[in-house]
């Protein structure tokens, strides 16, 4: 990404926390928290990586919820940010925290085997 790609991502992740939590009001949307946001370098497209608590029916839920307000976010982003033209969004799943989430329960399953094995 370029530096002025990389800058309107991290407004853009700012300003997508605020618009969800505050903004939009579908009951199906539960407790998101954007992660991360990567914009093309001609700034025409994002995608938005969410992380939401709860199970995978609350995700898809969550999920359907953003993708059914995607024009009014689009819409909010747009008149908070001054481009041109308001890239095109895509929200996906990140699963780099349930990844070190993961990594965090083996080390700790190692360490506790380490730790028995010390015992005896």
């Amino acid at each position: 990404m370029t530096m002025r790609a990389n800058r309107v991502a991290e407004q853009m992740k700012k300003e997508l926390g605020a618009i969800i939590g505050q903004k939009v009001k579908d009951p199906r949307i539960g407790f998101v928290t954007v992660t991360d946001v990567d914009v093309t370098g001609d700034l025409q497209q994002a995608t938005i990586f969410i992380s939401v608590l709860g199970s995978d029916s609350e995700k898809e839920d969550t999920l359907k919820g953003l993708n059914k307000a995607k024009g009014f976010i689009r819409t909010e982003i747009g008149q908070r940010i001054r481009l041109r033209v308001t890239p095109e969004i895509k929200f996906e799943f990140d699963s780099s925290v349930a990844y070190g989430t993961r990594i965090e329960s083996l080390l700790k399953q190692v360490k506790s085997e380490d730790e028995k094995e010390i015992e005896q």
